[in-house]
């Protein structure tokens, strides 16, 4: 007999979502395990390895019973990179029970998905990212790096449509990155790129998963 599908999952908790247009709101969270960028800054450098292989069946289960605990109708997957791996039988599966879906990804992959909140964050050196993404962002969020420009921010905001918000989002715990994500925010407006957002990591504030 086949094998029910399986992803590879580093964790499963429900918090509240800290980034983002959609911060403060009660989220539960599945974090799936492997990146195919492994940037030198990221917060999460434990999704990158390991993870264990759960049938999709049992991921759906600790979800609702999450959800029990902390009724949330928003499923965020994120990683690592969640679209390393096929999330169509997941996404398939949390639909059907009305769950609404918000995908976090680096946009250098793309998978035809029916999901409600498309974040990307694109990444250094290229900020490259698939052109779907174009018409399906919601929010295009950039981590305020020593690479990040006001030239890639032009770069980005002249790509996108202006009813898709960028983001500057600063490493909540490193202090020079709160205050160039300040720098290149005054820049930005008074370059004329609008609409644009300053960022913050409300689940840091609040030590919370």
């Amino acid at each position: 007999m086949p094998q029910p599908p399986t992803l590879k999952i580093k964790e499963i908790f429900a918090s509240i979502q800290g980034e983002g247009l959609r911060w403060g709101e009660p989220t539960i969270f599945i974090r799936l395990a492997g990146c195919n960028l492994k940037c030198s800054f990221c917060d999460t450098k434990s999704a990158w390895k390991g993870g264990l292989l759960l049938p999709i069946d049992e991921i759906k289960q600790k979800v609702q019973e999450l959800y029990q605990q902390w009724p949330s109708n928003w499923v965020c997957l994120t990683g690592g990179e969640p679209l390393a791996q096929d999330l169509k039988q997941l996404v398939w599966h949390l639909k059907k029970s009305n769950f609404n879906l918000q995908v976090e990804t680096n946009a250098t992959l793309f998978q035809d998905i029916a999901v409600d909140w498309w974040t990307i964050s694109p990444k250094p050196p290229d900020y490259n990212f698939q052109p779907q993404f174009l018409n399906l962002a919601r929010e295009v969020k950039l981590v305020v790096s020593q690479e990040l420009t006001l030239e890639v921010i032009k770069h980005l905001r002249s790509s996108f449509p202006l009813t898709t918000p960028l983001i500057l989002q600063p490493q909540s715990n490193l202090k020079w990155s709160r205050q160039k994500a300040w720098r290149l925010y005054q820049s930005s407006i008074q370059s004329g790129l609008s609409p644009l957002r300053l960022g913050l990591q409300l689940h840091k504030i609040y030590k919370l998963p």
